[in-house]
């Protein structure tokens, strides 16, 4: 009888007992249960590891950063030595010289936005809680020296981004409606093509489709609408098992009612918000480090030191590079492709003046903006000795408070309050906005994507755009932890077939750039 018993308890019982254990589980909860498993498998396929010296680096970041450094050379430091040409061309001083019809080629067609408008929806893209979350997290894992290899990544990153936003204007595809349609799926198609590697091309072009769609869910959505709905709950301490869900929820409603809009409204959209919010941010950042001016130069020292400390070892400071290096790579995307779908649309005749444009965003990016979010936090940390510098790998960082270790959102959002009361409350609607801006400019990115692989009709999408807002609420119901495994990946993924493309097809841009100026040369010559 008791054999009995038993027996029916593990029928019955056990069963009864999980159902139950599922029921009380939160909608947020059962969420991250079932996205978990497929962040953790997608993250170990795409950072594969190759044996470089004592340690194991993620090879597609050996590509992102020799791609960079090679493009760097090449073009002889063009972070430098076309900066001054960026800013010209921005501000629209060679407007002129851009749209002349006696300068141009019988394929240079125009596009649907201007330089700006253009510069401001690939930043919105890149500048965004990578430069908030981010850096925390890549202090929190490789201590204030990875926030050197970030600005290493982010001055050698702005290479890659002039050669990949130069091609994605070359190889653009506009039609009878003036509709642009552009990025690496097209450069990558064509620009073989032309080489006699058609297959290759279509074969690349395809694969950079499917896993920018991918990006589209994960770094550029699920990613932002986390951190986002991170910092709502704990500004205004709301409790709930599916509270996540239903900001979300919100989040895909705002977001769906400009991404119907198109290319042209997100500009509208982002070239009002963009250069608002990183003012306000900036603003704040410049308060708090000049109200703790004392200690920039031991920060940068802490910096500095923590990327080549000799304590560490080889092992510590290759572990720091790869840190710095794939947080900034996650936050700038220079290698990626994914601005240069939205650089492709700037109305030029030049494809050149778009790529030199498009160099001012990592430096924008990881240069300025996220090395002075790393500054506040380690001001913020150094009253507790947060960080072990003996050994800046794996060292985390210590809330001033409760003695709790943290990283992401919640640890800058702290930074900043404790030197100006309440700036929680501004930072929170930074945050929204950051998120929102980006959402909507991957919402594009990924559009394109998705028209390249199933056609450029109605039902096409419609299909994207619910299931870019599905994703949404997903990355808002999911933890951390699982969101930037998979979101980490799938940007990383891009570089694949991103940069054998552009080691292919640079000699193009060298041609295009020359063309360029020697068009400003003749205006300033008549």
């Amino acid at each position: 009888m008791n054999k009995f018993r038993l027996l029916a308890f593990l029928l019955f019982a056990l069963p009864l007992t999980t159902w139950a254990q599922e029921v009380e589980k939160g909608l947020d909860e059962r969420v991250n249960d079932a996205f978990m498993p497929i962040a953790t498998w997608w993250e170990s396929l795409v950072l594969t590891t190759v044996p470089v010296g004592p340690m194991n680096v993620p090879f597609v970041l050996l590509l992102l950063i020799g791609g960079a450094t090679f493009f760097t050379i090449y073009f002889k430091f063009p972070s430098v030595s076309q900066f001054g040409l960026a800013l010209r061309t921005v501000r629209g001083k060679y407007d002129a010289v851009d749209h002349d019809p006696k300068n141009s080629t019988p394929e240079d067609k125009d596009g649907e936005v201007s330089h700006f408008q253009a510069l401001a929806t690939a930043v919105s893209g890149t500048v965004g809680l990578g430069n908030i979350a981010g850096v925390a997290v890549a202090i929190a894992m490789g201590g204030p020296g990875a926030t050197f290899w970030m600005i290493v990544c982010g001055l050698i990153g702005m290479s890659s981004k002039f050669v990949e936003c130069t091609l994605g204007v070359k190889y653009r595809d506009v039609d009878q409606n003036g509709v642009v349609y552009g990025g690496p799926m097209y450069y990558l198609s064509r620009g073989l093509n032309e080489l006699g590697w058609k297959q290759i091309g279509k074969f690349l072009g395809v694969l950079f489709a499917v896993l920018c769609v991918g990006a589209s869910f994960g770094g550029g959505n699920a990613f932002q609408s986390n951190q986002a709905t991170v910092q709502i709950i704990s500004m205004f301490n709301l409790e709930g098992g599916s509270i996540g869900v239903i900001i979300g929820l919100i989040l895909a409603v705002l977001v769906g009612i400009v991404i119907i809009g198109g290319i042209k409204q997100i500009a509208k959209v982002t070239e009002k918000i963009v250069p608002f919010m990183a003012g306000l941010y900036i603003l704040a950042s410049l308060v708090i480090i000049f109200a703790n001016i004392q200690y920039v130069g031991p920060a940068f020292t802490m910096i500095f030191e923590g990327a080549f400390t000799p304590q560490a070892g080889l092992g510590g400071i290759v572990g720091v590079i790869i840190v710095g290096f794939q947080r900034a790579a996650f936050s700038n995307e220079a290698g990626a492709g994914s601005a240069a779908i939205a650089h492709s649309a700037v109305k030029t005749k030049y494809a050149a003046s778009e790529g030199v444009v498009a160099l001012l965003e990592p430096f924008i990016d990881t240069v300025v903006i996220c090395t002075m979010t790393a500054l506040v936090i380690i001001f913020f940390n150094m009253d507790v000795n947060a960080f072990d510098y003996g050994n800046a790998v794996g060292s985390t960082v210590q809330l001033n408070a409760t003695g709790n270790y943290i990283g992401g959102v919640d640890l800058t959002s702290m930074a900043y309050d404790s030197v100006i009361p309440g700036f929680r409350y501004v930072l929170t609607f930074a945050i929204v906005l950051f998120a929102f801006s980006t959402m909507i400019s991957w919402s594009y990115y990924g559009l394109q994507a998705w028209k390249y692989l199933f056609g450029r009709g109605r039902v096409a999408d419609v299909v994207y755009k619910v299931l870019f807002l599905t994703f949404i609420v997903i990355g808002a119901g999911a933890t951390l932890d699982a969101v930037i495994k998979f979101s980490d990946a799938m940007i990383l993924a891009l570089v694949f077939p991103n940069m054998i493309g552009l080691l292919l097809l640079f000699p193009k841009v060298q041609k295009e750039l020359k063309r360029y100026v020697s068009a400003i040369k003749e205006a300033q010559l008549s």
